[in-house]
């Protein structure tokens, strides 16, 4: 039997991380779709869903489920109800999900409640923000679980789900980040005119419960990075609330030291990193990828709270300009093993392997609260 996989992403970043999965499944003769919403569809935000349509050999499903400047509630709203319509047509047999956004709720919600398989990508993490509440939820409310590592098995087991549908595969986009990109960092250069030959990496997203606050951490870090004059490749923020307090700093950078773009390739994202002088801001690349490759980042703020300890990691606030100047003096440049906490690349192996057992669909949907020994 061939089963029908349907993929959702919002994000470039959550399609960073669904792609190596995908691509795996439809090798392995799954029938893979992607529904594609969430800031895919803004211009503003580079108008990522043409990633996806880069994908061979699947088909491609668009849903804009927001505009502008429309608060989260309505956001769920519009993508519950958007998602519900689709899957009663389209009938998959396994819904993938990542994460924590809002999109991710709204469909593992639909999912819950019309008895749909779905698997859950990365769950078991913590961070400082309200991602995290939705993160649990969609542990809640998921088929099944991907993690990235043991401590995400050890969490979602404490949320009661069983240890029978936890299966620790790592984190898939490490599996790109494992093999040459296949462009060059002088092809990069080109395709997104950056003219630093030595540059760092930042992006800096809104933290959802300081929004109120998040134009001023933002201009703290951003005058500590002019202040240190190196140069730096920016990629501007995420779609949640607070986002535009943060672009309107970045709109005021010296264009002569900083590039701003509101998005890249996948490919060509990783091949910047893994010769970035180093990784600076919140986003989970920072915690993730960057001690993967070896690359010194600087953790700035709540967002990946206790994400991640790797000794190539540094944490700060972004009103510690003292230190954020250390960071840029004492790491710029440096060089770390790979950390294999979060795996060493070889996420969607593990996951079409568990997709090809059997057991793996005959479990029941019922789900019952398992209760420590």
């Amino acid at each position: 039997m061939s089963y029908k996989l349907l993929f959702v992403t919002g994000t470039r970043a959550d399609f960073g991380k669904l792609e190596p999965l995908a691509v795996a499944a439809r090798d392995a003769g799954f029938d893979v779709s992607f529904w594609v919403t969430g800031m895919h569809m803004l211009d503003q935000y580079g108008l990522t869903k043409v990633e996806v349509h880069r994908v061979s050999g699947v088909d491609v499903h668009e849903f804009l489920n927001q505009h502008s400047g429309d608060p989260q509630d309505v956001i769920l709203a519009n993508t519950v109800l958007g998602f519900s319509s689709f899957v009663t047509d389209l009938k998959p047999d396994l819904v993938v999900i990542h994460g924590d956004r809002i999109e991710a709720l709204a469909c593992a919600i639909v999912c819950s409640t019309n008895y749909i398989r779905c698997a859950h990508i990365e769950g078991g993490e913590v961070s400082g923000t309200i991602d995290e509440v939705f993160r649990h939820c969609n542990t809640k409310l998921a088929y099944c679980h991907f993690v990235s590592s043991d401590t995400a098995v050890e969490r979602v087991r404490r949320l009661g789900e069983p240890m029978s549908s936890i299966f620790k595969i790592g984190s898939p986009e490490l599996d790109f980040h494992a093999r040459p990109s296949g462009v060059t960092l002088p092809q990069v250069r080109a395709h997104y005119d950056i003219p630093f030959d030595e540059y760092g990496v930042c992006t800096f997203h809104p933290v959802t419960s300081e929004k109120d606050t998040m134009g001023q951490q933002a201009k703290e870090l951003f005058d500590a990075l002019c202040a240190s004059h190196r140069h730096f490749v920016v990629i501007l923020p995420n779609n949640d609330p607070g986002s535009q307090d943060i672009v309107s700093v970045i709109d005021r950078l010296p264009k002569d030291r900083f590039r701003v773009l509101p998005s890249m390739r996948f490919a060509h994202f990783s091949e910047l990193m893994k010769h970035a002088a180093c990784i600076v801001g919140n986003s989970s690349a920072g915690v993730r990828e960057a001690p993967f490759i070896g690359v010194p980042s600087l953790d700035v703020g709540t967002r990946q709270n206790a994400r991640s300890v790797a000794p190539s990691i540094t944490s700060v606030h972004a009103t510690e300009t003292d230190k954020i100047m250390d960071f840029l003096q004492m790491e710029w440049g440096r060089r770390y093993d790979n950390d294999a906490e979060f795996g060493q690349g070889a996420a969607a192996d593990k996951f079409i392997e568990i997709l090809q057992s059997d057991d793996f669909w005959s479990r029941g949907f019922q789900k019952v609260f398992q209760d420590d020994a």
